[in-house]
């Protein structure tokens, strides 16, 4: 199989030797034929020189077997390949006898005087003259994402080659594993041959389409044109749609008439949407789309639907402070106010009564179509108790019932269903100082009370307990007269004075002016709680339901009553002396008249 240089020689050899000799000097057919084939020698041997060692050339495999491929190259014996260089993974041949395959001349004759082939090498080499080619033309070349790698991807291109992170894509990405395996189109950016580096970049060929696709957008960019964009990114805001080369932004508010609590309820990163242009500014770039603008604003016949008075059904859809929203329809919303809730509870956060996603009636009270504002009421679809309470219970009516609830200011007595009525600390007693109204009373004790006053108005219906009895206060001036001496019991010390109570819920205060002064700082602080002490009464208050004592005036000497005694009993004296003197100058002018 082997095409020897001896058997060339050789052949030639017998043509130069046959029979048919000539004459030295002479030229005869068979000394031509010498010349021929030594001619054809060296034009055969001049062809082997022009193979030079690493160079890429197209040969034809005419033989297999189970360690190589032999190639023909047209040398004077035919190249070997490792079989492995056409074997797949699986292990099969992938090529047969009689194909064109390009190779690399590796040697044009080893120590065993074969001459060494490699197809992979001359793909490889293929590979770089295409990679320099597309490098210099601004070209893309196809290649396989394989792994990661520290700072980016590794790209398989037929040659290994790095993808950095920062051009994998427009934006970061966050998954660089959903990539592996996939194909993609890159640009070259940076390749050295000798150290075997290859720089790509895909961010650059989405730039690229990104602008042509731009160009072309930029077209049919007017305001109220239809388009279709694919949803890019979605914030809390809004969403952001690639239209081809811009993107436009959707705010939430132009996403849908009715209530939309997130981007993410209605859409999804990958969705193709329909959207209106809203305006479009060409020298920023910024495009505003809408999407309920593709439907007519349902407000417009709300007016008409839902006049004032009428009853609705609708779902809760949103709780805040001041009341609850319900969707009375879709796009459509109204608003019951907490003071719309009820006409006897007092409701201060709509989730006491209701909660989101619950069904509920209501009364349209007013529309703002401009506004876009329905105020509903639940309460009116019920009659008000409080138009009927005044004359079920007039002022003066007595009432008993369970206390339905105490505080510090007083306590509240069920009155009716979802009345109460409140009986402020000051009605509780007359004469008795109450801190809290707990002191006398526990939640769901039956009391009695009178009616003091209704005030529909403000929903609120007051109640006195004391009022059920007489005011002692009427007499306390009569039996605490200023002068009186009274004994009582401390019941409080303070800064100010002394408090004594002088009988059950009655009690009077020595002003610290009124107690005499010692050598101590203050001179109330010389009494304790529980003392019993006396004092003199020097004045009273019926409407200020007050009573001033006080203790200098126990010491003082009662000269100024002696005194106004004896101004009292020296005046009678004198005016009985007046009297007889003058009764008898009128008898003395009456004798001599007389005479």
């Amino acid at each position: 199989m082997e095409k020897t240089s001896a058997s060339v020689a050789g052949d030639s050899a017998i043509r130069i030797n046959g029979p048919q000799g000539s004459s030295e000097g002479s030229q005869s057919p068979v000394s031509e034929t010498v010349q021929e084939g030594g001619s054809f020698l060296e034009l055969y041997e001049e062809s082997f020189k022009t193979m030079q060692e690493g160079e890429v050339i197209e040969g034809e495999v005419v033989h297999i077997d189970k360690d190589y491929v032999l190639v023909d190259i047209g040398y004077k014996t035919e190249g070997h390949i490792p079989i492995h260089e056409f074997t797949d993974p699986e292990g099969n041949v992938t090529i047969k006898v009689g194909e064109k395959v390009e190779v690399l001349l590796e040697r044009r004759e080893d120590d065993e005087g074969k001459v060494r082939l490699s197809k992979e090498k001359a793909a490889k080499m293929k590979i770089w003259d295409q990679i320099k080619n597309i490098y210099e033309q601004s070209g893309s070349i196809k290649g396989t994402i394989v792994s990661k790698v520290k700072g980016g991807l590794s790209v398989d291109i037929g040659l290994p080659a790095f993808l950095p992170g920062s051009q994998v894509d427009l934006r970061p990405i966050r998954d660089m594993d959903s990539l592996i395996g996939k194909e993609f189109d890159f640009r070259i950016v940076k390749y050295n041959k000798r150290r075997g580096n290859i720089v790509l970049s895909r961010r650059a060929i989405l730039e690229s389409d990104r602008m042509e696709a731009r160009e072309k957008t930029l077209e049919f960019l007017q305001p109220d044109a239809v388009v279709t964009g694919i949803v890019k990114n979605i914030t809390d805001y809004g969403l952001f749609i690639d239209l081809g080369g811009i993107d436009g932004l959707v705010h939430i508010t132009d996403m849908s008439w009715g209530r939309v609590g997130h981007p993410s309820e209605m859409h999804q990163v990958g969705d193709e949407i329909k959207v209106k242009i809203l305006s479009f500014d060409r020298e920023k770039e910024r495009v505003s789309l809408g999407i309920k603008q593709l439907a007519d604003d349902p407000w417009i016949e709300v007016p008409a639907r839902y006049p004032v008075g009428t009853r609705i059904t609708g779902k809760v859809v949103s709780l805040t402070e001041y009341g609850a929203f319900v969707e009375v329809e879709s796009g459509v919303e109204g608003l019951v106010h907490v003071s719309e809730m009820s006409w006897t509870r007092k409701v201060r956060h709509p989730s006491q009564l209701i909660s989101v996603g619950d069904t509920v009636e209501a009364m349209v009270l007013n529309i703002d179509a401009n506004k876009k504002r329905i105020s509903l009421s639940m309460k009116k679809l019920e009659p008000n108790p409080w138009d009927v309470i005044a004359e079920k219970y007039p002022v003066d009516t007595i009432i008993e019932g369970k206390i339905k609830n105490i505080t510090e200011f007083g306590i509240f007595i069920g009155i009716d269903e979802g009345i109460d009525g409140l009986v402020h600390i000051s009605d509780i007693s007359y004469t008795r100082r109450i801190k809290h109204p707990s002191e006398l009373y526990k939640k769901g004790q039956e009391v009695r009370a009178i009616v003091l006053k209704i005030d529909k108005e403000n929903e609120r219906f007051s109640l006195g307990i004391k009022q059920l009895g007489a005011d002692p206060w009427d007499e306390i001036p009569e039996r605490y007269r200023p002068g009186t001496r009274v004994t009582g019991t401390v019941t409080n010390v303070t800064d100010f004075g002394i408090f004594l109570q002088l009988e059950e819920g009655v009690e009077g205060l020595i002003h610290i002016s009124e107690i005499p002064k010692d050598k101590r700082g203050n001179p109330a602080s010389r009494f304790q709680v529980d003392d019993v002490i006396q004092a003199k009464v020097i004045n009273v208050s019926k409407d200020d339901k007050k009573i001033g004592l006080s203790i200098r005036k126990l010491d003082e000497p009662d000269e100024k009553a002696g005194y106004k005694s004896y101004v009292n009993n020296r005046q009678e004296a004198t005016s009985n002396l007046g009297d007889l003197f003058r009764e008898e100058m009128m008898n003395a002018e009456r004798r001599s008249q007389e005479d």
